[in-house]
């Protein structure tokens, strides 16, 4: 960083940044300025918890302005991540698309933990200039691959600027696993058709069972019909004689 006019604002800001951020370090993210321009930083983010992206590590570059802080970063993501594209420069409020929403209080941690913070957003939210939308399951496998990427600037791969955690005891926590869930689908119930009563066979009846015999009644009357019937023609007869 020899030859830098350390009088200047911007520099000396930038510097002040420097030595706070390597005095107060986080296990989220690492960032620094290159040796050669102190306007250019580099910086490696871990995933949000509980999203596709846990378990990534994903290296972007921060490109600070002549008149920082007065005026806000650009941000370029370098990792594949399938959230932002690479070598672009991202559209989020606090970078250099949106200047008008920009605070000279806020500084380069404050892009990190905002980037950090864009990443889980979908839909509406998500959209703007650098941003895509690439499906879970492909979100999870740069995860993975994540880890291992190498910046060729840096000449690093993104655990060894960012190693995993470690415990009170010293150990490293081990590398989370992320899996994509398969959600077994079932088909629904099917509830059982009603049983419909079906009515016993009706059995024949024998046609002899059928013929009703009339009522004695009026066998009674055809007798006493035949019986005057024949005393009127024996008394024709006896007559004609």
């Amino acid at each position: 960083m020899a030859g830098l006019n350390k009088n200047n604002s911007a520099v000396k800001r930038i510097m002040q940044e420097a030595r706070e951020l390597a005095n107060d370090p986080s296990p989220e993210y690492s960032a620094a300025p290159l040796e050669d321009d102190i306007f250019e930083w580099h910086c490696t983010l871990r995933g949000p918890a509980g999203t596709e992206f846990e378990g990534g590590l994903y290296h972007f570059r921060i490109l600070l302005p002549a008149e920082y802080p007065f005026r806000p970063p650009a941000l370029m993501m370098l990792t594949p991540s399938g959230r932002f594209e690479t070598d672009t420069k991202i559209c989020i409020s606090f970078t250099s698309y949106h200047e008008e929403l920009w605070q000279p209080a806020w500084g380069v941690r404050t892009a990190i933990i905002g980037l950090q913070g864009f990443f889980p957003l979908k839909g509406k939210a998500a959209v703007g200039v650098g941003s895509i939308e690439h499906p879970t399951a492909e979100r999870k496998r740069l995860a993975l691959l994540s880890r291992s990427w190498v910046c060729p600037h840096c000449q690093q791969s993104n655990q060894e600027l960012l190693p995993d955690p470690t415990t009170e005891d010293g150990a490293v926590q081990p590398e989370p696993v992320v899996t994509e869930q398969v959600t077994e689908q079932t088909s629904p119930a099917i509830a059982p058709e009603p049983i419909i009563p079906v009515p016993p066979p009706r059995t024949p009846v024998p046609s002899q069972l059928r013929r009703q015999r009339p009522p004695l009644l009026l066998d009674g009357a055809i007798c006493v019909i035949l019986v005057l019937v024949c005393g009127l023609l024996l008394r024709r007869f006896e007559f004609l004689d």
